[in-house]
């Protein structure tokens, strides 16, 4: 089966780690383990079939804890579609799902690079994120 796209280019459009003191990162540092990634995409049509679409990442802690830290990042991806692809379970399925398999692994790998630098190391997500089983949750 061929792709009904192609990855053009994509690139950091926003990077955000904000700890606003020394008591909010030694809070941080003990408890990062509660914080939890959430992932919204979202995209906008651009002319001659392109489509950007943004992936945003925010890793938080959702507890009412006031000393504690916020991490963001929104990674923008711009895809060309083949000719042939019109339906509208077909777009969703490229954007929500196709898209995010292929450069998932690297936003990973940057949000976590993020927090190492940002004093933070030792982070990992043990749940993989199954773009698939989501995306067939949602729409089927």
């Amino acid at each position: 089966m061929t792709k009904k796209y192609k990855i053009l280019s994509n690139y950091i459009k926003d990077l955000s780690s904000e700890t606003p003191n020394v008591e909010s990162f030694l809070f941080t540092k003990d408890n990062i383990s509660k914080y939890e990634l959430d992932i919204d995409i979202n995209s906008k049509p651009l002319k001659n079939k392109l489509i950007e679409i943004n992936t945003t990442l925010k890793f938080q802690d959702k507890t009412r804890a006031e000393k504690k830290s916020y991490f963001e990042l929104v990674y923008a991806t711009i895809i060309k579609l083949s000719q042939e692809t019109t339906e509208k379970k077909d777009l969703q399925k490229i954007i929500l799902c196709d898209v995010q398999n292929e450069v998932f692994p690297k936003l990973e790998k940057i949000l976590i690079n993020m927090l190492s630098d940002s004093g933070y190391s030792g982070v990992k997500f043990e749940k993989k994120v199954d773009f698939n089983k989501l995306f067939n949750e949602k729409f089927n």
